[in-house]
């Protein structure tokens, strides 16, 4: 068929079926199921976070346990992903990704750095302009006080631990990432995660935070609060950048990584 009728028929079509996808995400029907935890690191499809109360001081909150039901095919997860067996492989079959707008603004791919197998991931949002430049993420002033932070304040060194982002492309002008571009990217660090094994994820700033527990709560209220990253212990705290402008802050993101380092049976400095 053709003519003006059809036209106005197919955008009808079209809004309602973008309707229908956007009410399906929401119940879980699409992308990470709500209220499933994978039975392996290796699982394709895997849960959206839910809270877990607060654990002992000296130990690491135990994940959520895991639900009978199975979880639907995740259409957002890239076939072959899954089959992946380290982080080198993961980083080539990512490529010289086009999944997304951001390729067109990026001058590289941000990936990841440290320790394969390290007990604790710091993740971020997404690159910046110095991450950007250099392929490394964290390298900025913010990536210099998340360094004093880890080996002035952890007694690690930065190479000990996996530093990654949500996205691994910068946006422009390093604007909010967009919700098609964390469906992208975020399969890739969620891999990066079963392959890395860590026993605490610290996420670090408002929309990492928000994106990885699926929430819009105010990172006020979230922070220093144990929660369920697709069964890892997360701990949200503030952004380096955020403290950069708000120092008062810092004795807050301390308390944040005492809990962290409790909870890993890291000796807290000065005690």
């Amino acid at each position: 068929m053709s003519g003006p009728g059809s036209q106005v028929r197919v955008s009808d079509l079209a809004a309602q079926l973008r309707t229908r996808v956007e009410y399906d995400r929401e119940l879980g029907v699409l992308g990470y199921p709500r209220g499933a935890v994978p039975s392996a690191p290796a699982a394709a499809s895997v849960a959206r976070p839910t809270p877990v109360a607060q654990p002992p001081a000296s130990a690491v909150p135990p994940p959520a346990p895991a639900r009978a039901a199975a979880a639907p095919r995740d259409l957002f997860v890239p076939p072959g992903l899954a089959d992946t067996k380290s982080l080198e492989e993961l980083r080539s079959f990512i490529g010289d990704c086009r999944r997304c707008k951001l390729a067109g603004h990026r001058t590289q791919i941000v990936f990841g750095v440290g320790n394969p197998r390290a007990r604790l991931v710091f993740a971020g949002e997404a690159p910046g302009r110095d991450e950007d430049l250099k392929g490394e993420p964290f390298v900025g002033r913010a990536g210099q006080l998340l360094t004093e932070i880890i080996t002035k304040g952890m007694k690690l060194r930065r190479e000990d631990v996996y530093i990654a982002n949500v996205i691994k492309c910068r946006p422009p002008e390093n604007r909010n990432p967009e919700p098609d571009e964390v469906q992208s990217c975020e399969p890739f660090l969620i891999r990066q995660l079963e392959l890395i094994k860590p026993e605490v994820i610290v996420a670090l700033g408002k929309f990492a935070v928000q994106t990885l527990l699926g929430s819009k709560e105010a990172i006020t209220r979230l922070r220093g609060r144990w929660h369920d990253y697709h069964g890892i212990p997360l701990m949200p705290t503030f952004h380096p950048a955020y403290l950069l402008r708000n120092p008062a802050d810092k004795r807050l993101v301390w308390e944040d990584i005492q809990k962290v380092m409790k909870a890993l049976g890291i000796g807290v400095a000065g005690k």
